[in-house]
């Protein structure tokens, strides 16, 4: 559990940390490929096979969070057809008790994400989260995604954090490990990201199911 007086600083991830991973699973997955047959008038099964290797191809770099690479790539407005279907964003289970309870003991978190801005303001519109957050950082203001080492140090630079005396939280083990790298003291990994789907084992980090968990 967090040791939190060894805590000055509070970095959270957003998606799959506070919000519902099923939105984002949901729209790569099955709108998007819907969307790209009928403008390219293919058949679902010729969209994804057309898809799955461009989206493994930039997994990892900052191409894969900017919708303005994708709706560019693909020749559709990636930001309207998440404001289509933006009703399903939703916080995860007990994510807002966490931000409450943080502010409770003044503690001030700082959002750390790969959102592409365009997509956080969707994102803020629906659930209402930037009010959590003085500080909202995405990798894009950095040139960078959370996964690269050169993150973390501009990051820091940035905020002007202690890494041994912060803490971070997220879903992402490729960015997990970038954290540990740049030796944030305090890491935890959330092993449910999408509520629809069973916890995953994740080996290497202290792990909890949901975020709230981390207040008992």
């Amino acid at each position: 559990m967090p040791r939190w007086n060894e805590i000055d600083h509070v970095l959270l991830d957003m998606d799959g940390t506070l919000l519902d991973l099923r939105f984002d699973n949901y729209f790569w997955l099955e709108v998007l490929p819907e969307r790209y047959a009928r403008r390219h008038e293919l058949s679902l099964e010729a969209s994804r096979a057309q898809l799955t290797p461009l989206f493994v191809a930039k997994q990892g770099t900052l191409d894969w969070y900017c919708i303005d690479f994708w709706s560019r790539e693909l020749s559709l407005d990636i930001a309207e057809l998440k404001r289509e279907v933006r009703a399903h964003v939703r916080f995860l289970p007990g994510a807002e008790r966490f931000l409450q309870t943080l502010h409770e003991r003044d503690l001030d978190p700082v959002l750390v994400t790969n959102a592409h801005r365009g997509v956080l303001e969707i994102k803020a519109e629906q659930t209402g989260l930037a009010r959590y957050f003085r500080r909202i950082v995405s990798s894009h203001d950095l040139g960078m995604p959370k996964e690269h080492p050169q993150f973390w140090a501009r990051l820091q630079e940035l905020l002007g954090f202690d890494p041994a005396r912060s803490m971070f939280v997220d879903d992402s083990i490729a960015v997990l490990n970038a954290a540990r790298g740049h030796g944030i003291g305090q890491i935890f990994a959330i092993a449910r990201p999408d509520s629809t789907q069973h916890a995953r084992v994740i080996d290497g980090f202290a792990t909890v199911e949901r975020i709230e968990e981390l207040l008992d």
